[in-house]
């Protein structure tokens, strides 16, 4: 039997009362009057999910002591305490108790490992409030040690300082937390409460961190006392605010502070860092400066990455040679070892590497099969299916409710109960709850999964194309390659037609609704609401059309496009080479880590649905292409 008459029997089993839990569901968020229960739903896998849902709604409205809703509440907890639908109950009913001043019974129902800042800000009064304050000073100072404000913690705060337990040390040490993440607005409040002689070195951290240039005043009072991590901080955030001004700066900061060699290099290596990152050519001079005990290996990566857009492939040698093993051996740097080999008149180096790099599937072994004129051929490693397993594992309750939340769109419920289920799995089975979530259709799930067992090359299993129809038609549209709309698809959501980022990008291809308007009213098709790029018929095409724009506005530069989807055109631009640049060193050299891996993931996806559409083997010659630089850019009217 295939998985998809399995997926397809396990939908109907349980259709007709699947189908009244999600009607039954909605009713309690539009405040719907609630018809009786049938049988068929009270007997569902996802009932308690229902009665939580109802639960939560009547405690949220509780006012009186004591209410009908406390009784159920404890009710179900007694019989799924255990279970993860427990948990929002519990967490609802303490707020209702902690909003009517309950604290014993919010003493007893209270758990910390399943509590936030808020519940437990809360807890720490119900004992004040009942006199059980035995460890309770320990337990509110370790909550104090926050680097942002908790107004709900203001009470157990008070009560900590009249027991005599904010002591200075403790109140400095949460204004450095606040300090060190930046939040000087916190810092300077809690600052308010420190006795004056501690206070100045503080203040003028968050002067520092306000302004960087206020640095200058270190330069001109050579001996005005300041911490070495505070002034290191404040040349840091600097380096990334003004790269101008800090090159301005530098010698003269090192000659005012008496910084010597040593105590320079960390100042160096920030400066030569900011630099790198815009491609800047003194960043090498910086980096020349920076003590080997000084360098980590972003450092290490950075200077070798200065040196191949400078094409001192002397240095890029040098560089990857000076890492420590482990980085050195990755794809990434065996391809750019392969490459300096290459420019330093070693070929038989260079080919030797390129082939390590080839028994590797990713974009580096993609790039050395460029490089030796070599067809690209993935090395599947299927995740062998145990029928056997799979059918015990499948209905397992924390996973068969897992697949009903799934099913009836209660994500973040059902990852919940994935996570439960799956943890108490063995590590067989584990591998094949891979296939389970694939079956179900829970590709983001499957995939996830994978990952997290090192399990990266069954290309059948974690490359599926679940939409053709809506990717040919977008490739139709805009004349993009399928292959390369599916891989931008699996890489911006992952399969998710409901994917809503923290940004407020949407859907399988991840448009922001301004940016989906807009390419709309370019494309003369409908302009579409925020919902309406929930529904890949409307997403995929629109995305595909704001990629062929890029593709169009860049020159035809398929990375440059890639890059300029995910961060933005404006950076992309801002990225272009003063003088056309080979596209694997551009491609390396882009600052944001997200984009560099974004375009080469991409680029290695659109490889393995190649394969996969045509069983051939891959050709990535085109990849070896020149990135047009800047000049050219304003001819190709990029400007």
């Amino acid at each position: 039997m295939s998985n998809a008459v399995v997926a397809r029997d396990a939908q109907e089993e349980f259709a007709h009362a699947r189908e009244q839990f999600i009607q039954a569901y909605a009713r309690i968020d539009s405040g719907g009057t609630a018809s009786p229960d049938s049988d068929a739903l009270r007997s569902y896998t996802l009932y308690p999910y229902l009665q939580a849902a109802r639960l939560r709604r009547d405690l949220d409205i509780a006012i009186a002591p004591e209410e009908p809703a406390d009784l159920a509440a404890a009710a179900f907890l007694t019989a799924h305490g255990r279970e993860p639908v427990s948990r929002e109950v519990r967490s609802a009913w303490l707020t209702s108790l902690a909003s009517r001043r309950q604290w014993a019974t919010f003493v007893q129902q209270y758990r910390e490992p399943s509590a936030d800042d808020e519940l437990r800000c809360q807890y720490f009064i119900a004992r004040i409030e009942l006199s059980q304050t035995e460890g309770l000073a320990a337990e509110i100072a370790k909550q104090w040690l926050s680097p942002q404000s908790l107004p709900s913690c203001e009470v157990p705060f008070a009560w900590l300082r009249t027991q005599g337990g904010l002591s200075v040390a403790l109140i400095e040490q949460r204004v450095r937390l606040a300090l060190d993440k930046g939040n000087t607005a916190f810092a300077r409040q809690i600052i308010a409460f420190l006795p004056p002689e501690r206070t100045e070195p503080l203040l003028q951290w968050a002067t520092f961190i306000d302004n960087p240039r206020a640095i200058d005043t270190l330069i001109a009072d050579p001996e005005r006392a300041v911490e070495p991590e505070v002034q290191l901080a404040t040349w840091r955030r600097l380096t990334r605010v003004d790269r101008d001004g800090a090159l301005a700066r530098y010698d003269r900061l090192v000659t005012a502070r008496r910084l010597n060699e040593t105590q320079a290099s960390p100042y160096a290596l920030a400066l030569a860092l900011s630099l790198a990152w815009d491609r800047r050519p003194e960043a090498l001079d910086y980096f020349k400066r920076v003590q080997n005990s000084d360098f980590d290996d972003v450092g290490r990566e950075w200077q070798a990455r200065a040196a191949l857009w400078a094409k001192d492939w002397t240095l890029v040698s040098k560089s990857i040679a000076s890492m420590p093993g482990a980085q050195r051996e990755t794809a990434r740097w065996r391809y750019w070892s392969a490459r300096a080999a290459e420019h330093m008149q070693d070929s038989t180096l260079a080919r030797r590497l390129y082939e390590s790099v080839m028994i590797d599937d990713n974009y580096y072994s993609a790039m050395s099969a460029a490089r030796l004129d070599r067809t690209v051929v993935p090395h599947p490693q299927q995740v062998a299916v145990d029928k056997d397993l799979l059918r015990e594992i499948e209905h397992l309750p924390a996973l068969l409710r897992a697949r009903e939340l799934f099913w009836s769109n209660l994500r973040p419920l059902a990852q919940i109960e994935w996570i439960n289920g799956y943890e108490s799995l063995s590590e067989g089975a584990k591998v094949q709850a891979i296939h389970l979530a694939r079956n179900w259709g829970w590709y983001d799930q499957a995939v996830s999964t994978a990952s997290q067992l090192k399990l990266f090359n069954d290309y059948g299993l974690l490359y599926p194309q679940p939409y053709d129809r809506e990717v040919r038609s977008a490739a139709a549209l805009t004349q993009l390659p399928e292959v390369l709309i599916y891989g931008v698809l699996r890489q911006e959501s992952l399969y998710r037609a409901d994917a809503v980022s923290s940004a407020g990008a949407r859907g399988l291809l991840q448009l922001l609704p301004e940016t989906a308007r807009r390419t709309a009213q370019q494309w003369k098709r409908p302009t579409p609401s925020a919902e309406q790029l929930l529904d890949p018929s409307v997403n995929v095409p629109l995305g595909a059309a704001q990629l062929r724009m890029l593709m169009d506005k860049f020159g035809g530069q398929t990375a440059v496009a890639l890059a300029g989807y995910n961060a933005g055109p404006s950076a992309a631009r801002r990225w272009l080479p003063a003088e056309s640049i080979d596209s694997d060193i551009w491609i390396e050299n882009i600052p944001y880590n997200e984009t560099r891996a974004y375009v080469q993931r991409i680029l290695w996806h659109s490889i393995v649905f190649g394969w996969l559409r045509t069983g051939e083997a891959q050709r990535t010659e085109s990849w070896i292409a020149r990135i047009s630089s800047s000049n050219d850019a304003a001819v190709l009217g990029l400007r």
